[in-house]
């Protein structure tokens, strides 16, 4: 069942099983923050089981990239398009959340993401391979994220 994300009132619906939850929702709210106030994109998250397309893709740019494999369970994804950018997120059981930015004219911005919710350690899958910045946010506390270019074709 989709979940329409609001940033007014940050809700811990399909996140529940995640140890940093509130943070998590949190996180997630900032970037229906983000896509509405940009984009006027309305963000809709699925169920995992319901966005294996997405997640499998998500997934195959982070091995084919870097040889990442996530070892958390997802929780959520989602997929879409504005303004020429495919944007894929997944939103894990440990308070990871990823997302691809994938512009699909020919040389433009192509990303991954990584943003870690509040209190939660970074994975070992990504500690020793990215250094993570802070942000702050009034709906997730304190955001620590990285990225990488993506090089390939998707």
């Amino acid at each position: 069942m989709e979940y329409v994300v609001s940033f007014d009132e940050v809700s811990t619906v399909g996140l529940e099983s995640s140890p940093v939850a509130h943070a998590l929702a949190g996180l997630r709210a900032n970037e229906a923050r983000y896509f509405k106030n940009n984009y006027d994109h309305v963000f809709v998250t699925k169920p995992a089981a319901e966005a294996k397309v997405t997640i499998d893709w998500v997934n195959r740019v982070l091995v084919d990239e870097r040889d990442i494999v996530i070892g958390s369970t997802p929780l959520e994804a989602t997929e879409f398009s504005v303004e020429g950018i495919r944007w894929a997120y997944v939103f894990y059981e440990s308070g990871l959340s990823i997302n691809v930015l994938y512009t699909l004219e020919e040389g433009g911005k192509r990303a991954v993401g990584f943003k870690l919710s509040e209190g939660m350690d970074v994975p070992e899958e990504l500690a020793d391979r990215f250094k993570f910045a802070r942000q702050k946010s009034k709906l997730a506390g304190t955001i620590r994220g990285s990225y990488f270019v993506i090089k390939g074709e998707y």
